[in-house]
C-alpha cells in the first residue's frame, strides 16, 4: 500500500526534495525546510490514505479536502497549506519555488517507486493528485493574500511620506505668507517692501504646490485626458503672464520668443499647462541668479516644440533621464517635493508627446516638449463650419 512506502521511506523523500530545492537555490539563499512545508504535506498525505483504507474512507476529506478545486476548503492540510504559502511570502520566495515545493515531492515519490519497484495503484494516485491540487490552490491563494497585504502596506507608507511632505510644504510656505502679511499690516511696511517680496514669493510657491498637486491626482486616478484644438501663441502668452511674475520673484528674467498665430496643439490644455509650467518654475529654481529663462515655441516639419532653456550651469554628472524619476532633486536646493519633472513627463505624455532634456555643460540645459503639428482653422474654414452647423 501507499501509505506504508510512504512512512517508510519519508527520510528519504524528504532528502531527494531537499536536494531538489539545493540545485534550484540561488547564491545565499536558505534551502532549510519551513515550518509548515514538505514534512507535513508528506504526514497529511500518509494519513489520507490510510483514512481511505478504513472503514469510513470519506473522512478522508476532513484531512485533505474534497475533489474539484472551486474556493478552497476547510481541511487540515488547506490550513498547513495556506500556513506554507504564508511563510513562503514571508520569506521571499517566488510563486515558481511554491509550486516547485509540491512539485519536487511528487517526483521524487514516483521516481523512488520506480527504483524500489513499488507500484502505485490508480486510486492511491488519484489521491495523490488530488491532495497536491488542493495543497497548492490554499497556499497559492494565501501566498495571494500576503503579496497584496504587502504590497498595499508599501502603497500606503508611500502615500502617507508624500502626504507629509505635501503637508509640510504646504505648511511652510503658508505659515511664511501669513507672517508677512502680519508685518504689512501693522503698517510698518508696504506691499513693494522686502516683505512684501516675501510674501509674493509664499504665494507663488503656494500656487505652484497646488497646481503640480492637482496634475498629479488628475493623472494618477487615471481622468480622461480632455482633448481640444487651442492657440499655440495665445497658450505661450498665458505662460509668459504667469511666468512674469515668479521670475520677478527669482531674480531672474523670462525670454519669451514670437510664436506663428497659425500654429495650434490638440491636448488637454490645463495637463500641458501644468507640464509647461513646472518647467519654467524648475529652471527659475536652478538659473543662476540674474540669468535668463527662455520660452521659446515653435514648429519643425509635423511636430510643435517647446523649449524651456536655463542658465544653471549645465546638469550633473550621471545619466540625465533620472531627473524624471519621482522624488529626485539633483541641487543643493532641496525645497519641493522632486515630483514636477515626472509630472511634466507624464503630463505631455498622456497628450501623446515626448519631454525630453538636453544638456549644455557649463551654461545650462533645454527641456524640450515635443508634440503634434495642427493649425488654426481660417476665418474661411470657421464660416463654412458655423454656417453647416446652422443648416444642420
Amino acid at each position: 500500500m501507499m501509505h506504508l512506502f510512504l512512512a517508510g521511506n519519508r527520510t528519504e523523500l524528504i532528502a531527494r526534495c531537499r536536494a531538489k530545492v539545493a540545485a534550484r537555490a540561488l547564491p545565499g539563499s536558505t534551502t532549510r525546510e519551513l515550518d509548515h512545508g514538505i514534512s507535513v504535506f508528506l504526514e497529511q498525505l500518509i494519513k489520507t490514505l490510510q483514512v481511505e483504507q478504513s472503514a469510513e474512507p470519506m473522512r478522508s476529506r476532513e484531512v485533505s479536502g474534497p475533489t474539484g478545486g472551486g474556493k478552497p476548503a476547510l481541511s487540515e492540510m488547506g490550513e498547513s497549506a495556506a500556513a506554507h504559502g504564508r511563510e513562503m511570502m514571508q520569506h521571499g520566495f517566488t510563486v515558481e519555488e511554491l509550486v516547485h515545493d509540491y512539485g519536487d515531492l511528487c517526483q521524487s515519490i514516483t521516481d523512488l517507486a520506480f527504483e524500489r519497484d513499488a507500484p502505485i495503484k490508480v486510486d492511491e494516485f488519484r489521491t495523490l493528485n488530488r491532495c497536491l491540487d488542493n495543497a497548492i490552490a490554499n497556499a497559492l491563494t494565501e501566498y495571494g493574500y500576503q503579496r497584496d497585504f504587502v504590497v498595499a502596506d508599501r502603497q500606503a507608507d508611500a502615500l502617507n511620506e508624500r502626504l507629509g511632505d505635501f503637508a509640510h510644504e504646504l505648511r511652510n510656505h503658508l505659515s511664511t505668507a501669513t507672517l508677512a502679511l502680519t508685518v504689512i499690516k501693522s503698517g510698518s511696511v508696504g506691499l513693494a517692501s522686502a516683505t512684501g517680496a516675501v510674501l509674493d514669493r509664499s504665494l507663488v510657491s503656494l500656487r505652484n504646490l497646488i497646481d503640480r498637486s492637482l496634475a498629479e491626482v488628475r493623472i494618477s486616478a487615471g481622468v480622461v485626458v480632455q482633448h481640444q484644438l487651442f492657440s499655440l501663441a495665445n497658450f505661450i502668452s498665458e505662460l509668459k503672464s504667469a511666468g512674469e511674475l515668479e521670475a520677478e520673484v527669482k531674480g531672474c528674467v523670462l525670454l519669451v520668443s514670437d510664436v506663428d498665430p497659425g500654429l495650434a496643439v490638440d491636448a488637454d490644455r490645463d495637463l500641458l499647462f501644468s507640464a509647461v509650467g513646472n518647467l519654467l518654475q524648475n529652471a527659475f529654481k536652478f538659473t543662476h541668479p540674474g540669468s535668463e529663462v527662455t520660452l521659446h515655441a515653435y514648429a519643425v516639419a509635423d511636430r510643435i516644440l517647446i523649449d524651456v532653456k536655463d542658465h544653471c550651469g549645465g546638469l550633473p554628472p550621471g545619466d540625465a533621464e533620472s531627473l524624471f524619476a519621482p522624488f529626485i532633486q539633483s541641487d543643493a536646493d532641496k525645497s519641493g517635493l522632486g515630483l514636477g519633472l515626472s509630472i511634466s513627463r507624464r503630463s505631455v505624455e498622456a497628450n501623446h508627446g515626448r519631454l525630453g532634456v538636453r544638456d549644455r555643460p557649463g551654461h545650462g540645459c533645454v527641456f524640450t516638449i515635443d508634440l503634434p503639428r495642427h493649425s488654426m482653422p481660417s476665418a474661411e474654414e470657421i464660416a463654412d463650419r458655423l454656417e453647416q452647423a446652422a443648416l444642420s
